[in-house]
């Protein structure tokens, strides 16, 4: 009897429930003395997954998918000191040793050690290492003692599971973009995308005490998610001008703060009724919009490689920005992966303590290991869901 299934990605297009290898405390050929392996407790499906499964990466066929892990301690390596069997814990996406420079100044979403290929490493990602995904009933985590953010207590975690789970990736992600677009107490914000990463963002905004937080997108059930928890709203499903939507909520046509939540798919509006792909228009909206001196946060994902790119440009990332409109507004660009240690334990204090509800605000769904075919499905189609796996039906029980 198989001991471990896992989502694995076949093709563009699809993905199926496999029966993978259980995990084992192994690097290649040597133990892993400082990994764990945990059963997880709930692992959710990503917008980053998406792109993957879209065809729109390199990604190879038999992928496991998964990087946004919640689990609990099943067998701990030798060298694991602080962690123990029995606890839950939740699992960054970025993969980090500790140990390097880049670590050591608490940028582990770019580490240098455990991705031959290049700095950084996600679980269950293209180019970021090989590592085996989590949207699975078991995975191994290396490095556990620097990794794992351990809850205080396990029946107050399980209480909170749907909440708890956002902090793997997006919640961290959306409270990232949103510091380093600057936004603060009063600040006027506009969130480009309200998938699930702009809604925590958004969610982040109002944590940090923005005075307005606008959600820009073309689906409109995702805008109605956003308003449910306080945020304006535009629909760019329309000819009225970016700008003017916005001069219409605060009076001026500009921001303080932008955040970029859709990356290289992005699409405009075209006057014909219909989107189309245009990979650098929300970086355009973002000079377009911001104020002078203002700053642009880009935790919105884009590749070095995308096989499905409009043009030969856009395949290989070279995107056509008006960056000199941004030079002459002295604008703060900061992209990049999140370093999910960062800010993982503040949020988790800001979730059991009741200051926000990011569950609701990104409208999580619970679903079977079984049922992630059709969550990707249904996600793909723009459901204004957040899809959490429940491979061992702990959260349900």
């Amino acid at each position: 009897m198989c001991q471990n299934h896992g989502v694995v990605y076949m093709g563009p297009g699809e993905v199926q429930v496999q029966e993978i290898d259980y995990p084992k405390l192994a690097l290649g050929d040597r133990k892993c003395e400082h990994g764990v392996i945990l059963k997880i407790v709930s692992t959710n499906i990503c917008g980053s997954d998406q792109h993957m499964v879209r065809g729109r990466t390199t990604a190879s066929a038999g992928l496991v998918l998964g990087h946004e892990i919640t689990g609990q301690v099943v067998e701990v390596g030798r060298d694991v000191e602080f962690i123990k069997v029995g606890d839950i814990v939740s699992v960054p996406f970025n993969i980090a040793c500790g140990r390097c420079r880049n670590c050591k100044e608490g940028k582990t979403g770019i580490c240098l050690n455990v991705n031959p290929s290049r700095p950084g490493a996600a679980y269950g990602y293209v180019d970021m290492g090989g590592w085996v995904g989590g949207q699975a009933e078991y995975v191994m985590v290396p490095y556990a003692d620097f990794n794992l953010l351990k809850f205080p207590d396990n029946d107050q975690a399980l209480a909170y599971i749907k909440d708890l789970t956002m902090l793997s990736d997006i919640f961290p992600t959306g409270f990232h973009g949103a510091v380093s677009a600057g936004v603060g107490p009063g600040s006027v914000v506009y969130v480009a995308g309200a998938g699930p990463v702009g809604l925590a963002c958004a969610a982040s905004c109002h944590l940090l005490g923005a005075a307005v937080v606008i959600v820009g997108d073309l689906n409109e059930e995702r805008l109605e998610q956003a308003r449910s928890f306080g945020c304006e709203t535009v629909n760019l499903n329309t000819d009225v001008e970016l700008a003017d939507q916005i001069a219409a909520i605060v009076g001026v046509p500009e921001v303080d703060c932008f955040v970029d939540c859709v990356g290289f798919e992005a699409r405009a509006h075209s006057h014909g009724g219909s989107s189309e792909e245009q990979p650098a228009v929300v970086l355009n909206q973002a000079m377009e919009i911001t104020r002078a001196g203002g700053a642009i946060g880009i935790p919105g994902l884009y590749v070095t490689e995308d096989p499905g790119a409009v043009d030969g440009a856009a395949k290989q990332g070279n995107l056509k920005i008006r960056f000199g409109l941004g030079w002459a507004k002295s604008h703060c660009f900061h992209t990049g992966q999140c370093p999910v240690m960062k800010y993982h334990r503040q949020l988790m204090n800001a979730i059991l303590y009741d200051k926000i509800k990011i569950a609701d605000a990104v409208n999580v769904q619970v679903i079977s290991l079984n049922d992630a075919p059709q969550g990707y499905a249904d996600f793909d189609k723009g459901a204004a869901r957040k899809y959490v796996i429940d491979p061992h039906g702990m959260i349900r029980a």
